[in-house]
């Protein structure tokens, strides 16, 4: 029972391919201007690492957004097997509108800090606020908010 997947959340396919196609436009461009009209060497220099930048981050997210969150009564974790936290350790949940928050997600507070992590699209975490959400469906991130809510009034962890 503790194991069971109640709640899940992956980035949608099309904001997927937008935001990581997106970062690779930006990328090309800005590489394409630093070496077809190559400026100063300082800003030829800066330009390149912008456009190599792009192209990290592009991966980066093109990773992250493969894996699933997955919600049960013991664990926000993802399919990959992080644990981002343990539901006992949540104290609050944020899904107001001027919630510092990932697009189309929410914001969970805990009671301890956490190593900091930054999965693009997907989730962070900075201490002991974690946002879930970014390239996710709004309708799967506000169901696993609810639940997540629901278990916290359950076990009484409320504040």
């Amino acid at each position: 029972m503790q194991d069971d997947v109640l709640a899940t959340v992956q980035a949608s396919a099309p904001r997927r391919y937008t935001g990581v196609g997106m970062l690779v436009v930006v990328g090309a461009l800005v590489i394409y201007v630093a070496l077809a009209s190559p400026p100063q060497l300082g800003w030829q220099v800066f330009l390149l690492a912008v456009g190599g930048t792009a192209f990290w981050l592009a991966r980066r997210m093109w990773v992250a957004t493969q894996d699933v969150l997955e919600l049960t009564q013991s664990q926000l974790r993802s399919q990959s097997g992080d644990v981002i936290c343990e539901v006992a350790d949540i104290e609050s949940i944020d899904r107001g509108v001027f919630a510092f928050k990932p697009s189309n997600g929410f914001l969970v507070l805990t009671r301890t800090r956490g190593r900091n992590r930054w999965e693009p699209g997907v989730w962070w975490r900075v201490g002991r606020r974690i946002g879930i959400g970014g390239m996710t469906a709004a309708s799967e991130a506000k169901f696993m908010s609810e639940v997540l809510a629901t278990l916290l009034v359950q076990k009484g962890n409320v504040r």
